[in-house]
Formats: C-alpha cells, structure tokens, sequence
C-alpha cells in the first residue's frame, strides 16, 4: 500500500501507481522506525547501486539505531548502495533538510505528507512501507518489491542490542539553583493568565475539515530555528492558511480571539507550538466540528478551550469577523455544563460541548498545565 499525495488517508495499492518516476526516497525519522525499518532495505540493496536520478535518503531514529546498524554491518550495505547517511532526528520529515525537488516524486517513511511539510511548498510526498522505498531506490520508479524477483530478506532481532548509556548524565544535585544560558533567540515560556469568566472577541479565522497542525504552526528551515521563541516563531501562524493572520491578531494586541473549525480539527503531528502560538497571540476557544485527539489534548495543556458544536449546522451560521461571547465560563465548566455561545453580531445563541475531564477542566481554568503545576509545587 502506499499514500498519495497529500493525506495519509489518500492510500491505494503500490500496484496502481508503479512506474512514476521518482526523485528520492527517505527512510527513517523520529516517529515510527525500529531497526527491523533499516535493515531490511539495507539487505535488499547489499551488492546494488540505487538508481543514479535517485536520492536515497536514511535519516536514522536514534543514534542507538545508527550504533547497531554499524556494529552489524548494515550501515556499511547501505552507504555502499549509495545511501546518504543524516543526523539522526526530525530532518526531513519536518522540512528540516532532504526537501525534494519542486514537483518531483519522494517515497517517505514517515508518517505524514500533508502540503509542504517536506519544507517544499508544491511537493509530492508519497507515503510507503521500506521495503517499496529500497525497492523504487532501485529501479528509479514507484516499485511493488514483489516485482524484484529476489527473495525476501528475513531479518530477525538481535536477542540484545547494543545500549550505550556513557553520554547520558543523571540529574544534578543542585535542582533550581542552576542557571540556565540562553542565547538572544531563546526566549522564556509565556506566563498565561487563568480563563476569565467571560471570553469575548471575534471568529479570527474560520477553515474547513481536516486542519492539519503544519498547517496552522508550520514547519520547515524558515520556521523552526524560532522553535524556541514563541513571539517569533508566532508569526508564522496559519500562514499556509491565511497570511495576514498574524498581523490581524497582533491589532487585538494579544485579547481574546475565536477559531471556528470543521471536522478533525489539529490533525497530524502532536507539535505543541500549534497550539502554544496561538495562545501566545490571545486564542482563548476553539470551536469545531470535532478535534484530532492530540491536538484537543494540547489546547488543554495551554489553557485554551476546546469546543464541539452540539449541533453541526450551528458551524454554517457563523462567519469569520463575528463576534462570540461566552458568560460564566467558569462556572459552566466547573459544573460541567454545556456552553452557550452567544453571537453578537447577529444577536443568536448555539449550544456547544466540552467533553473535559476534571483533570483538563482544572488546566484549563488555570490557564495550562503549567500553571496547575506551579500552583501545586508553591502549596507545597
């Protein structure tokens, strides 16, 4: 099987697509590769050269993977074959380096292929198993490895891996007397005060289904040298979406702001900055069809509001640039009641759900799970 462009969801068999011509293959990333993922195409490709038009990417999990791939020979099959070898992390998976060529074919790996991500803006990201990747790497099309008439290369575990644990340190003694050095771009985590008992403002931005988090925090070479300094990096919120966001947001002066969302609201990646971002610039709800479980669970963690319409219509009758209103807050969440959003532009009502547990009502009401942490550690 393998996804088309651009959704994980977009999947037909390999079968239905082989023969495109391909510009690279990338194997590996942070999110889902053990070493089984690395030493079968290594073993497919021993004693073979990757297609010349092709660019085999190996982007290693961890170094412990890179460490054994090595002390088994495996790394050795792969560099031989033609294999470009990276630091072992995100990379490419986010944008951060390996992005194809505009409009050309790369098979990945990796879990996600939603527009641009790759740190291209008009990519083709396919997603496939590594043994079509190591397969296509070959032939220099999109290639069913059943069709390469060699046998399958049936890898089994080591009954131990190697571990080395010689650069790891153990906490220090010295706790929160240490002084942390920080650099001009490395900013401290804004402080965000607790969800007031009225939150009212305008519908920012309203979108569609299936909001993907690089599509309201987007990733890439340009964005996330900034990862640790939320005022800048802040400025590049839903611009895949909407340019003029950030600059809309900072004319509220950081006040509270809507978003309203279609079905699946936050799919993709778990990044945290999709949510603290726009909380930076004065997000206090978010109201959609219905949430991507992490990304629900983020907004939470940074004292946002994370509503479900009761009824789905209610979505049509809201506009960007309209004025929401919700009155005790507070008191409703505490409760555990429904809210009753109240549209003062064209003076109407809806019901929308929280679904929160006492857990998450409690971080959102102090404003993020940050805050409930620090308020339990000065009780102390």
């Amino acid at each position: 099987m393998i996804a088309l462009p651009s959704s994980p969801g977009n999947v037909v068999p390999v079968r239905e697509v082989a023969g495109r011509e391909i510009y690279q293959t990338y194997i590996g990333s942070s999110a889902n590769p053990g070493l089984r993922d690395f030493a079968v195409p290594a073993l497919m490709v021993d004693g073979a050269q990757v297609n010349e038009r092709v660019s085999f990417d190996v982007n290693p999990t961890s170094r412990q993977i890179l460490e054994n791939l090595a002390v088994m020979g495996l790394l050795q099959k792969l560099i031989a074959s033609g294999a470009r070898i990276h630091q072992a992390g995100c990379n490419g998976c986010i944008g951060m380096g390996q992005a194809p060529a505009t409009g050309k074919i790369s098979l990945r790996t990796v879990p996600r292929n939603f527009p641009g991500r790759s740190g291209t803006k008009e990519d083709q990201v396919y997603l496939c198993s590594p043994e079509t990747a190591a397969a296509s790497a070959l032939t220099g099309v999109i290639t069913d490895p059943r069709t390469l008439n060699i046998a399958y290369p049936r890898f089994v575990e080591p009954e131990a891996i190697r571990i080395n644990t010689r650069m790891l340190l153990p906490p220090t003694d010295r706790g929160i007397s240490v002084e942390l050095e920080k650099g001009p771009n490395i900013k401290p985590l804004p402080v965000f005060e607790p969800l007031g008992d009225r939150i009212y403002g305008p519908v920012l931005l309203k979108v569609g289904d299936d909001i993907s988090t690089d599509e309201i925090m987007p990733a890439g070479s340009r964005v996330l040298p900034y990862r640790s300094n939320i005022p800048e990096i802040s400025r590049f919120v839903f611009a895949p979406v909407d340019e003029s966001f950030h600059e809309r947001a900072m004319a509220h002066q950081r006040q509270a702001f809507y978003l309203v969302g279609g079905n699946n609201y936050g799919q993709g990646s778990s990044r945290e900055h999709a949510a603290l971002a726009p909380r930076y610039l004065g997000l206090k709800a978010v109201i959609a069809k219905s949430f991507a479980r992490i990304h629900r669970q983020n907004l939470v963690n940074f004292g946002i509001l994370p509503l479900t319409f009761r009824d789905p219509d209610d979505y049509d009758r809201i506009r960007q640039g309209d004025v929401l209103e919700i009155e005790h807050a507070v008191e409703g969440l505490r409760r555990g009641q429904p809210i009753t959003v109240r549209n003062a532009t064209r003076n109407t009502a809806f019901v929308a759900e929280h679904g929160l547990s006492v857990r998450q009502i409690a971080a959102v009401l102090e404003g993020g799970l940050i805050n409930v942490v620090r308020k339990h550690r000065s009780a102390r």
